[in-house]
């Protein structure tokens, strides 16, 4: 069975630094670049249009869609399927647990979740350190995945890092033993 990794925590919690430290240990992994309907930063998606989107929901291949910060992003089935072509682990970045649980139930692979945690004060200085324009939206998103947490705490996380205490390394370290367990 294809596997897959859901990376979910605060902006700014270290997902694509793990994910760069995944990638390092082994070439199977590798980010899965959302299909995004916006504008704003474009590395680290698949750049769509409206047309797209309306052809990609008339076929119910959208798996997962949320809007913020003015943009659609999307986790569709076509780029699932392609992020998992010759045994490719695809790491999924997401900010909300509706998504996981989105993407568990609607494409067949054995997901592994992983909650990474940082500090609020943790974001915003790494929010302003990569140069971001939007940081208090990032720190209002902060404070939206401690309430998205809470309303969901019998969610059930494969692992759960601290940003804050463990390097990324040793986050993908653990997270790769996970895989290779087949957990």
């Amino acid at each position: 069975m294809n596997q897959g990794i859901l990376l979910y925590g605060p902006p700014a919690s270290g997902k694509d630094t793990i994910t760069a430290a995944l990638r390092e240990l082994n070439h199977a992994y590798g980010a899965f670049e959302r299909l995004k309907i916006g504008s704003g930063r474009t590395r680290g998606y698949r750049m769509g249009s409206v047309d797209q989107l309306t052809e990609l929901e008339e076929r119910g291949d959208v798996v997962y869609r949320n809007d913020r910060y003015g943009n659609i992003y999307l986790v569709d089935r076509p780029g699932l399927a392609l992020a998992m072509q010759d045994g490719s682990i695809p790491i999924l970045h997401l900010g909300q647990v509706a998504g996981l649980e989105a993407v568990v139930d609607g494409f067949p692979a054995s997901w592994t979740s992983v909650l990474l945690w940082c500090s609020r004060e943790s974001t915003e200085v790494r929010s302003k350190g990569r140069g971001d324009s939007d940081t208090e939206a990032r720190l209002a998103a902060w404070d939206a995945t401690v309430k998205d947490i809470e309303a969901r705490l019998g969610f059930t996380w494969d692992l759960r890092l601290d940003t804050d205490s463990v390097s990324p390394a040793e986050a993908a370290q653990e997270i790769d033993l996970l895989i290779r367990r087949g957990i």
